[in-house]
């Protein structure tokens, strides 16, 4: 008996672990209800294609709060990225690269304007990222307007070709991904998130220079959220105003579901995906089940309410060890 407790408290902690079972059991069970609809490839790449922009966000969102931040204007960053790429476009005939590398640079430009106001003239992360969420959408809509059509050919390639049956968005996510699980399990500059998270005070007697460290994740947060928004007008074809609203609540759900906590110093980028994926297979079923985009929108609350009830109850139950 003293030797299944310690599975059971490592199942319940271990977010990655518990989420993939889940993830699993979710999808045998939804492929015996729905076997015509969800069991199917064109199902499944679907799915993968619709998650892929939400978790390329996420892998940075999982950063910030891995360091105890958040921001809530990575969805304006998506609309502004594309909608600046698609503007240089379609009004100057910009070469396709030198736009998409402003577009980046009008992204990274906003997570070291939200990260240096942050730490260095004290604003408070929510007041800061919710104004700059307001004034970022505003030049989005400004530079797309009702939206903009009619790219050149290699942009709409980089987010409309195939490899091996799936569209590029789901391989770039899936190198994001990778890339940077093995980045912040492996180098020292990432691990230095999860001390400034646990314990800034004590990360900074260490020698760490939180301030600076802040300020980079902010900046790439804003960088993996520049190339989901190339990314999506690439694949809509379209640069509209109206890209990423809402996104800020489905990527912080997915966060706090794949295990990242609120007071900072735990997470995966694993886990990013993974809660990603989770409610992307629940907005699937969803669809099939036709739930009303109503009630999408309110299982979507629920969800992330139930998450940081997860959240805090596991850590008062750290806390009584």
């Amino acid at each position: 008996m003293t030797k299944q407790k310690p599975n059971l408290n490592h199942l319940l902690q271990d977010r990655v672990l518990s989420l993939s079972l889940t993830i699993a059991l979710l999808a045998v069970v939804l492929a015996l209800v729905y076997p015509q609809q969800f069991a199917t490839w064109d199902n499944f790449s679907q799915v993968m294609l619709n998650l892929s922009i939400d978790t390329i966000v996420a892998v940075g969102m999982m950063v910030l709060m891995i360091g105890g931040m958040f921001d809530l204007s990575v969805g304006s960053v998506v609309a502004f990225s594309g909608g600046m790429a698609g503007y240089l476009m379609y009004y100057h005939q910009v070469p396709v690269p030198l736009a998409i590398a402003i577009g980046m640079g009008g992204a990274i430009l906003i997570g070291l304007t939200n990260g240096w106001l942050i730490t260095r003239i004290g604003i408070n992360p929510m007041i800061q990222t919710l104004a700059m969420m307001g004034i970022v959408r505003g030049f989005a809509l400004m530079l797309s307007g009702a939206g903009l059509q009619n790219f050149p050919w290699e942009f709409i390639v980089v987010g409309q070709s195939k490899l091996l049956g799936l569209q590029m968005p789901v391989w770039y996510m899936l190198f994001i991904v990778v890339g940077m699980s093995f980045l912040v399990q492996r180098t020292t500059f990432f691990r230095r998130y999860y001390f400034i998270g646990g314990n800034e005070r004590a990360a900074r007697l260490s020698g760490i220079q939180v301030e600076r460290m802040k300020i980079w994740a902010f900046v790439i947060s804003a960088f993996l959220a520049g190339i989901a928004g190339i990314l999506l007008s690439s694949r809509l074809g379209a640069a509209l105003s109206t890209s990423g609203r809402g996104l800020e609540l489905r990527v912080i759900t997915a966060v706090i579901l794949g295990g990242a906590s609120l007071s900072g110093g735990q997470g995966k980028i694993m886990g990013a995906f993974l809660g990603a994926l989770f409610m992307a297979i629940i907005n699937n079923a969803l669809i099939i089940a036709r739930v009303s985009g109503y009630w999408q929108e309110v299982i979507l609350g629920v969800i992330l309410v139930l998450a940081v009830a997860i959240d805090q109850l596991l850590l008062r139950r750290v806390h009584r060890k």
